[in-house]
C-alpha cells in the first residue's frame, strides 16, 4: 500500500491585502515592452484576471468633475457678411462649325484634319509623317 501525504489546514486562510504601491509595482511591470502579464501574475501568486483588473483601475484617466472654464473677451461685433450670389453656370462653349483642312505632304500624300485640331497634336503627327 502506498503512503500519501495529507495536509490538514486548521485555520481559516484570509485574503491577502495588496497595498497600492504593490499593485502599482506589478501593473508597471506589465507595461514594459517585453513583459508577459501571465508570468508577472504567476510570480506574484495571483490570477491574471486580477492583474488586468488592477491595471484597468490604476490606468483609468479620471475626467475632471468640474467643467473647466476658459476666460472669454468680447471685443465688438463683426459686420454681417452679405450672402454671396451663386455663380451662374458656365456658358456652354460654342463650337465653331468645323471645317476640313487638306494638307499636301508631297509624294502624293495628303492629310485631312479638322480646322480646330490641337496645334501641338498636329505638330507631332507631322513629325511622325516626315520621318517616313
Amino acid at each position: 500500500m502506498a503512503k500519501h501525504q495529507i495536509e490538514v489546514i486548521t485555520s481559516v486562510e484570509r485574503r491577502r491585502r495588496w497595498s497600492r504601491e504593490e499593485k502599482e509595482r506589478l501593473v508597471a511591470a506589465t507595461l514594459e515592452p517585453t513583459a508577459s502579464v501571465s508570468e508577472i501574475a504567476r510570480s506574484a501568486g495571483i490570477h491574471v484576471s486580477q492583474l488586468f483588473r488592477w491595471r484597468k483601475e490604476l490606468c483609468r484617466v479620471s475626467a475632471p468633475s468640474v467643467p473647466q472654464l476658459v476666460p472669454v473677451e468680447v471685443v465688438g461685433t463683426l459686420p454681417v457678411p452679405t450672402p454671396a450670389l451663386p455663380e451662374p453656370p458656365p456658358a456652354p462653349r460654342l463650337r465653331k462649325k468645323a471645317s476640313m483642312v487638306m494638307i499636301e505632304l508631297g509624294g502624293g500624300r495628303r492629310l485631312r484634319v479638322e480646322s480646330d485640331i490641337d496645334t501641338e497634336a498636329l505638330a507631332r503627327i507631322l513629325d511622325v509623317l516626315e520621318r517616313r
